[in-house]
């Protein structure tokens, strides 16, 4: 399947991540395109951000034959909405370093991707430390998506000095099961 205008960020990213993949670069799918890909009717991101976690030859190549060029460190594709950012690794959300990650299968296509709960952990960062209400309702969305580990989650909320926070999102996620 080629890229084109009427691809979603979720086929761009099978895309990109499965040529990718073809050619030794291990790309894995963080932030906001994470969630839209997990929980699209709670977040809608405007770009695919990966990160590079193994490196081999001809990833640029790649990029270029499938319609997109460089332009400052961002990749636009000639037809798409959709950008792609290759951001500087380590993967890793606070202070932990992300060592696994899920692979999605579509048909003869992959997608490797933060878990559901890295993703979650990921969008409650954005809003721990900058207030940022989309995050939280992203966070939301993707937890209500499937299974999440609520007490990693928790763990990890301690130790970055969020205790406070993640009790708002557990209670917000209460509530949004409820309906209220």
């Amino acid at each position: 399947m080629a890229i084109d205008a009427k691809s979603s960020l979720t086929d761009v990213c099978f895309e990109v991540c499965t040529a990718l993949d073809l050619v030794g670069v291990t790309a894995v799918l963080t932030g906001g395109s994470a969630a839209t890909v997990y929980a699209p009717a709670a977040y809608q991101s405007r770009d695919a951000d990966f990160i590079i976690t193994f490196r081999g030859a001809g990833g640029a190549e790649v990029l270029t034959r499938l319609g997109y060029s460089e332009h400052g460190g961002t990749y636009e594709h000639a037809e798409n909405q959709y950008t792609l950012e290759f951001l500087r690794g380590p993967l890793a959300i606070g202070d932990d370093l992300v060592i696994a990650w899920d692979t999605m299968r579509r048909e003869d296509q992959i997608l490797h991707i933060l878990t559901r709960t890295d993703c979650v952990r990921d969008r409650l960062m954005w809003f721990y430390t900058d207030n940022d209400r989309s995050a939280l309702s992203a966070a939301i969305g993707v937890a209500q998506s499937g299974a999440i580990d609520r007490r990693a989650i928790r763990e990890w909320s301690a130790r970055e000095g969020f205790d406070n926070q993640c009790e708002q999102f557990l209670l917000s996620l209460r509530e949004q099961r409820r309906g209220t």
